[in-house]
């Protein structure tokens, strides 16, 4: 993934879709997509993911 785009896996935006076709998807953005969703974004827009927003820490990690 290129240095500007974030990484989806760290969003609470960021889904495992189950669909086959689509496998990763992102609730702020409401689309799926082959690959992650950030890269669709940066790749349409010309700019880093907007939508980003970190998960919390896990308890006890």
């Amino acid at each position: 993934m290129p240095e500007s785009s974030p990484n989806c896996r760290d969003c609470i935006h960021y889904y495992i879709t189950h669909d086959v076709s689509f496998p990763y998807g992102c609730r702020a953005m409401d689309f799926k997509s082959r690959r992650q969703p950030a890269l669709d974004v940066l790749e349409a827009s010309g700019a880093p993911c907007l939508a980003f927003q970190p998960k919390p820490p896990r308890p006890g990690a």
